[in-house]
């Protein structure tokens, strides 16, 4: 079974990897050993990252969280992951001033600034879809969502309603916890796929890990950054 991989980059690093001695991880090697648990005819086609770049000013790190996402990047690419960016938007908003005790009122408002990722979801949701519409040209047989984001559920109700040969999976990006999981499944993502996987271990993510320095030909390799 012919399988191809779209993922939500901003839910993996904030469902599993932050605050993880884990983010320099090799995507592919991770998502082909799952796919080999969860079906052993399976193969793995193609793996597609959708993300958005960091803005240095906002970044706990500043410059060096914007450096360590390049690099990160570049090593996905070198491994033969397809990168897609999208971009962040940072504008003036209002939010309900918040009183301790007390019900906020849309009355009361303070300035605050929004940040929001654009064009992520609309890509992986293209993304999906485009494949879909190519599997009598490739063979693709399964397309498999990494992402807890019920956001893109009616993607994959399109694809269901369209394209009725194509198997669904969905892998959700939680950590397993000591006793079970931490968070309930999406009902509206698990409708949709005919499997999910509702977490990846940390000795998954410990075993899959890149080199530190990626060689390249004619280019500098890369490094992973020190404070990963």
């Amino acid at each position: 079974m012919r399988t191809a991989f779209f993922v939500d980059g901003y839910n993996l690093y904030y469902g599993l990897l932050r605050g993880s001695p884990h983010k320099w991880l090799d995507l592919g090697a991770l998502l082909d050993s799952i796919l080999r648990v969860q079906d052993p005819s399976a193969f793995l086609d193609s793996v597609h990252y959708f993300t958005a770049p960091v803005i240095a000013k906002l970044a706990t790190r500043g410059q060096l969280s914007n450096d360590a996402q390049h690099r990160y990047i570049r090593a996905l690419q070198a491994k033969g992951v397809h990168v897609t960016l999208g971009n962040h938007r940072l504008g003036r908003g209002y939010a309900p001033l918040y009183l301790d005790g007390k019900k906020s009122s849309r009355l009361d408002q303070v300035a605050i600034w929004e940040l929001e990722e654009k064009e992520t979801d609309v890509n992986l949701a293209l993304g999906m879809y485009r494949s879909a519409c190519k599997s009598h040209l490739t063979g693709l047989s399964q397309i498999v969502l990494v992402s807890g984001d019920t956001d893109l559920s009616p993607a994959l109700s399109a694809i269901r309603e369209d394209f009725p040969h194509i198997a669904l999976g969905i892998i959700l990006p939680h950590r397993q916890e000591a006793g079970g999981v931490m968070r309930n499944p999406p009902g509206s993502l698990k409708k949709c796929s005919d499997w999910m996987r509702t977490y990846i271990s940390d000795s998954e993510l410990e075993a899959c890990q890149l080199p530190a320095k990626i060689p390249l030909p004619r280019k500098p390799a890369i490094v992973k950054p020190d404070y990963w």
